[in-house]
């Protein structure tokens, strides 16, 4: 079978360069103090990790001023929650679409048993947003439209919505942005200023080929957003509210510091080999899997034709459950995919798949040709037999 093909890189990035894991043991081993916390040694170089991480963040991400206005939060999904739970209060409005993932849905859901309004655009097999439909929806809510969530890429589609576009007629009309970068930061270039955004949500798992636990939420200056948590911040302990000094305002309790250490160096990493380069690659990557994968008889790509986007590839296998499609792919062939809804079930109903899920395959920075030839070879035999045997 040889060595495990791994094409979940949507969900995490299991592989990461060997500077990241050093990273970690390194600060283990010689720091591993909290920053934030004390006045020693220790805790001060916990301090400059921590700084010079949300350094590397905003140089990678195009945000001016004040790198403390970024916060470390644990993933994406924390992110989300406290830029949703800390901006919106009843009578407001908030207008998102169908590519969702959960970590939006969700709280926006429990958003709207306490008096928010919710208005969802509808959505295309293809990944479009309808631009028209989006200044309508403005106009529907008046003038309590306070949020447009934009989930920047697609998780199952691969696809990328219009952001620039949408964020002009956000703020034509008084509302805030806030971006779900979960599935471009590290992978695609993010101008926070040139893209119109508000409220940036990233995970370090992902394309910041960071560790799990470690990620965090942008909010530009002249912008307050409510603590979603409140406890300690080593600092303004007299105080019984949580300080308004950003960030420490959004960073109760302690942090990830061996987190920040990681994902410090997969930013450095992306940094020094460009983002756009290593973009360029993995869509030819991609061309390469979405042609290997349309020669394969009984297989339905569901991701649009388009060499972009991010390196997701989402496909059903005619008579073939997707949870059997990956089960088989890893027992038999050691390719490692993702099955299921991807937790993005509204997404899924755009392309028909929601009762059966579907079978996503993603590329990343370490994937080669050759993972591509062996893993479309294991999909062909798969739903070869699968055939046969119907």
């Amino acid at each position: 079978m040889g060595r495990p093909i791994y094409l979940d890189y949507a969900a995490t990035s299991a592989i990461r360069p060997d500077v990241v894991v050093e990273a970690v043991n390194d600060y283990l081993r010689g720091v591993g103090a909290t920053p934030g916390r004390s006045g020693h040694r220790w805790a001060v170089e916990a301090a400059r990790v921590a700084f010079q991480c949300r350094r590397a963040l905003a140089g990678l991400f195009g945000i001016p001023g004040d790198p403390g206005r970024i916060a470390f939060q644990q993933n994406a999904t924390h992110a989300l929650n406290t830029a949703l739970w800390g901006t919106l209060t009843s009578g407001d409005t908030v207008v998102r679409t169908r590519y969702d993932h959960n970590a939006v849905r969700r709280p926006i859901a429990a958003l709207r048993r306490t008096g928010v309004r919710e208005v969802v655009l509808g959505g295309q097999p293809d990944g479009a947003v309808d631009l028209d439909e989006l200044a309508e929806a403005f106009g529907s809510g008046g003038n309590e439209v306070r949020l447009l969530v934009v989930t920047h890429a697609s998780n199952v589609l691969g696809s990328v919505l219009p952001l620039a576009e949408m964020s002009e007629i956000a703020h034509d009309h008084g509302a805030l942005v806030l971006v779900d970068a979960a599935q471009t930061a590290g992978i695609l270039p993010i101008d926070a200023v040139g893209q119109g955004i508000d409220m940036l949500a990233f995970t370090g798992h992902k394309g910041l080929l960071g560790p799990q636990g470690i990620g965090g939420l942008w909010i530009r200056e002249g912008l307050e957003v409510s603590p979603l948590l409140r406890g300690g911040t080593g600092g303004h302990s007299e105080l019984e509210e949580m300080p308004d000094i950003m960030p420490d305002r959004l960073e109760a309790g302690t942090q990830n510091g061996a987190g920040m250490a990681g994902l410090l160096a997969g930013v450095e990493w992306l940094l020094a080999e460009g983002v756009e380069s290593l973009h360029s690659r993995e869509m030819r990557l991609k061309t390469m899997l979405l042609e290997r994968l349309s020669e394969i008889a009984g297989i339905h790509i569901h991701s649009p034709p388009a060499p972009d986007g991010v390196g997701i590839v989402t496909i059903t296998c005619a008579g073939l459950n997707a949870a059997e499609l990956a089960h088989s792919l890893d027992l038999d062939y050691g390719i490692l995919t993702r099955a299921g809804l991807h937790c993005a079930p509204e997404a899924h109903a755009l392309l028909g798949t929601l009762e059966t899920g579907a079978l996503r395959l993603s590329v990343g920075w370490a994937t080669n040709e050759d993972d591509i030839e062996r893993a479309t070879a294991g999909v062909a035999a798969v739903c070869k037999t699968r055939a046969e045997e119907r």
